[in-house]
């Protein structure tokens, strides 16, 4: 998968989620620590990371640093994570969810740009922690 469609995708998640209530910009692919902000239907502010797989997993991985990231956004925020990947979408409120101990995996040192992988620090989220879960059929 490519930048330019990761960044279509996004762009389409906003567009999907504004339809339904949801006040959302698209970062623009630029090197913030989120791929939209904005509000919820009910007027909370929030901010949200994406990630598109093209592979299904049993666990969603969020990486501690991009956790961080959005933990240290306005405490105020509303913190969500979207995972789409070829069973269904899943949307996580990260704000009070138990995410356990992180756990040491062998991932790609970055989502697209390179073959090299590296040693991450991960939350494996299960399914049944997401909040809104879309399956695709």
């Amino acid at each position: 998968m490519t930048i330019n469609k990761v960044h279509l995708l996004e762009q389409a998640v906003v567009k999907i989620l504004n339809l339904d209530g949801w006040d959302l910009d698209w970062s623009g692919g630029g090197f913030e620590h989120y791929d939209a902000v904005g509000e919820t239907p009910k007027g909370n502010p929030c901010v949200i990371e994406m990630k598109f797989r093209n592979k299904y997993y049993e666990t969603k991985m969020l990486e501690v640093a991009k956790y961080e990231n959005l933990m240290d956004m306005p405490e105020d925020m509303v913190k969500l994570y979207f995972v789409n990947d070829p069973k269904a979408n899943y949307m996580f409120w990260i704000n009070d969810i138990d995410l356990g101990e992180p756990k040491e995996m062998y991932c790609p040192d970055t989502t697209l740009w390179t073959k090299s992988k590296k040693n991450k620090m991960v939350y494996l989220l299960k399914e049944d922690q997401a909040s809104i879960i879309n399956i695709n059929e």
